[in-house]
């Protein structure tokens, strides 16, 4: 059982499984690039109003954990609708910025992109989807996306521990 703040708004309540920071390490592969593996912390936080904020940031590793360089950052705002939909603002250091929608139910939360748009400087991105759950205590997430000429397909998957 999952124990709510005090001050959690009733509307995330669904979400609040997700509370909290999560690092770990993971996996990336598509068809356009090199596959890699990738550490990456997550935070969802909570202030009592009716959304939680989302930041996460990844860095490249070697075949021994060690970090390359810095990659990914992303950062949004999840918030609960009635009967289990969620929807996610999320905008990205790489020039997107996407309106997400999905649902929660129990311990899982599934989103699709309805909307993608990009700086003229970013690279070609039309779709994506996320699948989050947490598993034996974890965070696990998948996340399918469409860019470069290709078909939603898989390109990231990590698991995450609870900091």
């Amino acid at each position: 059982m999952i124990e709510l703040p005090s001050d959690i708004h009733p509307d995330v309540a669904p979400l609040a499984w997700l509370l909290g920071r999560w690092q770990g390490n993971g996996h990336g592969s598509y068809p356009t690039i090199e596959e890699f593996e990738f550490g990456q912390e997550v935070v969802f936080a909570h202030d009592g109003r009716p959304f939680l904020h989302y930041f996460s940031r990844s860095w490249l590793v070697d075949a021994d954990a060690a970090k390359i360089r810095d990659a990914a950052l992303e950062t949004g705002f999840l918030r609960a609708r009635a009967e289990g939909e969620v929807e996610l603002v999320l905008v990205h250091n790489t020039g997107f910025a996407e309106i997400w929608y999905g649902s929660v139910q129990g311990l899982k939360l599934e989103l699709a992109t309805d909307v993608v748009a990009r700086t003229n400087s970013a690279k070609e991105h039309t779709a994506a989807h996320r699948l989050y759950g947490l598993v034996e205590g974890d965070l696990l997430y998948a996340h399918d996306m469409a860019a470069m000429g290709q078909p939603l397909q898989s390109h990231t998957w990590a698991r995450l521990q609870r900091a």
